[in-house]
């Protein structure tokens, strides 16, 4: 084992990859690397998690940090031999509220994307890092690279409360992993309610790049957004997020034709907006940071629609940058995050998202008074030396030689 010289190891990483998880996993590996740890992410080709396309050319790379590190990133690609046939059964099972069987739970995840490459791979190198450190829990990536070495494997699981989650297919991930970094009070709840956490399990939260400054007159005049206020919704554009319930609840809300308000997005999937309201929603397709924080700050709200969050950076992004956040309350951990900070409202059903519309498009002074407590919050509680201050304690800790 080489101290100091750890593996990452996320379905997708790079720039132009979308995902709250692969956005964290790159920023760790930027960080460490700014540390002086050795850092080689081992990855696959795809950028795109419905596709699992060969995006990226396979084989080594290096992605350096602002500072000149680097850090060393290999890509596998995908092999893809099987039918789909037994998953999308498998998920039909979950969609009607049944648990499959152990074997059917095996069979769903051999029958999609696997990286046979990338497990050997590990397999020969394992022994080598001081840690491999998998991430999130659901992918292909995690289940088999983390029954590899298991006394050398950290999981950051990302868990949500999803069927998914309650697999006894991951229990040997869940309970068997050497150490565990989770994100918040809530993930640990929720993971204790379906599993047992090893004695190493560690909340040490996320981290949120702050910006120097923004500029919401550029990136309105820029992007041609005109002056009507928007609320933002940036990230997948998926039902798993809540996309669909965000655009059905905005579209019924502007019918009414008294809320003068447009809902403007970025980020992955591909977004069916109703002929009625097309001139209301505005996509942007991806984004890079810049332009994402200027949004933020021009934004009269950040809708996060999503259920299904284990922490939620954008959040964060939007508090930072003064903005209020409308937010899914069927999510445990936003709801947490909000009531901590007192910046932001939550709902619960279309009516409560058209009050909250309604709101931060009509008393717009009220609106950002409401969203001034949660920069402070963000910088007390999510900073990144923070986060990679408790990840570098918890290597040495339990890694250590």
């Amino acid at each position: 084992m080489d101290a100091r010289r750890i593996a990452l190891v996320p379905p997708r990483y790079g720039a132009q990859v979308v995902g709250g998880a692969e956005a964290v996993i790159r920023r760790v590996a930027h960080g460490l690397a700014d540390r002086g740890w050795s850092v080689d992410v081992l990855t696959t080709t795809a950028r795109d998690h419905f596709t699992w396309a060969d995006e990226e050319p396979a084989g080594p790379a290096v992605d350096r940090t602002a500072a000149g590190a680097e850090v060393r990133v290999t890509r596998f690609p995908v092999v893809r031999d099987t039918s789909g046939e037994e998953r999308a059964r498998v998920e039909a099972l979950l969609q009607a509220g049944d648990m499959p069987s152990l074997g059917e739970q095996e069979a769903w995840m051999n029958d999609g994307p696997r990286w046979p490459e990338l497990f050997h791979h590990v397999l020969d190198t394992a022994e080598s890092y001081q840690a491999v450190v998998v991430s999130p829990y659901p992918f292909w990536t995690t289940f088999a690279i983390a029954g590899i070495a298991p006394e050398q494997t950290l999981l950051r699981p990302c868990l949500h409360d999803e069927p998914y989650a309650r697999m006894e297919l991951f229990e040997p991930v869940l309970t068997g992993s050497a150490g565990v970094w989770l994100q918040t009070e809530p993930e640990l709840e929720l993971y204790r309610r379906i599993s047992t956490p090893p004695p190493q399990t560690r909340i040490v939260g996320e981290g949120v790049e702050v910006p120097a400054g923004y500029d919401p007159a550029r990136v309105r005049r820029e992007l041609d957004l005109g002056d009507r206020a928007f609320v933002l919704y940036g990230g997948r554009r998926e039902g798993a997020k809540g996309w669909e319930g965000l655009l059905h609840g905005f579209a019924e809300a502007v019918r009414k034709e008294d809320l003068d308000l447009t809902l403007v997005t970025f980020g992955s999937g591909v977004i069916d907006v109703p002929p009625d309201v097309a001139d209301r929603v505005i996509d942007l397709g991806y984004v890079d940071d810049r332009t994402r924080d200027d949004l933020l700050a021009a934004a009269c709200a950040y809708v996060q629609p999503s259920a299904l969050e284990s922490f939620s950076r954008t959040i964060m992004e939007a508090w930072l940058a003064g903005t209020p956040v409308i937010a899914n309350g069927a999510s445990d951990v936003v709801r947490w995050h909000i009531e901590r900070a007192g910046a932001g409202l939550t709902y619960a059903d279309p009516a409560e998202l058209e009050q909250a519309l309604r709101f931060v498009a009509e008393a717009p002074d009220q609106a950002a008074a409401l969203a001034a407590p949660g920069r402070q919050y963000v910088l007390d509680h999510y900073t990144w030396p923070t986060t990679l201050d408790a990840m570098e304690a918890t290597l040495d800790e339990w890694f250590g030689r």
